[in-house]
């Protein structure tokens, strides 16, 4: 299912680690009519499709360790799901690491984190619509001292709730699932999970270990998507593969 994942890491995979301060390259705002676009409305469509007789109103996007391509991965399809004349949240649940307002370019003075702790169901919500892609964006705000207690709260809860009440769906970009507990508690709130694989990179073994503790929490994992397939292209890490989730 999972291909050929080598158990090297690779030197164009270092190499985009140091690249993460950057941000996520939106490669569907850059080309619609590209090759990489095209697979981003295919994932698009087997996401809906996979949950054709529910309504799919809250999806996260996870890996099993870092740099495995996440954040590319929830953004772009974020802006794919948002041309289909969706309104589209995506919130950086990522409390660790945060790249969501580096990727679209916006402040992260304040954010999710500001609306946990304050009393005001509203207050410090800070959601914006980036113009060029029509995506409703939900930053991470300052980085907490205790992330895994802000989102396993009943706080968070109701604005989950809150904001799938205003969004025809909600996105949220999550901490990979082997580093943290964070992911696996986001897994328990939301109707579905995708997990992004980076091939050539992880290892197979780490790639069980996140889906085992996926499972653990009975999430609804839709299915992986293998990012960084070699087609023997300059720009191969755009290139991906997406499978469904079996038991």
């Amino acid at each position: 299912m999972f291909g050929n994942l080598l158990k090297k890491r690779t030197a164009k995979a270092e190499k985009f680690l140091k690249e993460q301060p950057l941000g996520a390259p939106l490669v569907v705002q850059a080309d619609p009519m590209s090759l990489y676009a095209e697979q981003f409305r295919t994932l698009r469509t087997n996401i809906d499709f996979s949950q054709v007789d529910q309504n799919l109103k809250s999806l996260m996007v996870t890996s099993a360790i870092p740099a495995e391509g996440k954040t590319l991965i929830s953004s772009n399809l974020a802006v794919i799901q948002a041309s289909t004349e969706k309104s589209v949240l995506l919130v950086d649940a990522d409390f660790r690491k945060p790249t969501l307002h580096r990727t679209f370019k916006i402040s992260n003075e304040k954010g999710l984190t500001s609306l946990l702790v304050s009393q005001d169901p509203e207050a410090g919500l800070e959601i914006r619509c980036d113009r060029e892609t029509g995506v409703y964006l939900l930053p991470s705000g300052p980085i907490p001292p205790n992330p895994a207690e802000l989102l396993s709260s009943a706080r968070m809860n109701m604005v989950m709730k809150m904001l799938s009440k205003q969004f025809d769906l909600v996105i949220y970009d999550v901490p990979p699932v082997n580093s943290v507990t964070d992911a696996q508690i986001m897994a328990g709130k939301v109707d579905g999970a995708i997990l992004v694989v980076r091939s050539g990179y992880v290892r197979k073994e780490e790639v069980k270990a996140a889906t085992e503790a996926l499972k653990n929490v009975d999430a609804n994992v839709l299915g992986y998507v293998l990012n960084d397939v070699d087609r023997k292209e300059k720009d191969s890490y755009y290139s991906y593969s997406y499978y469904r989730h079996e038991e």
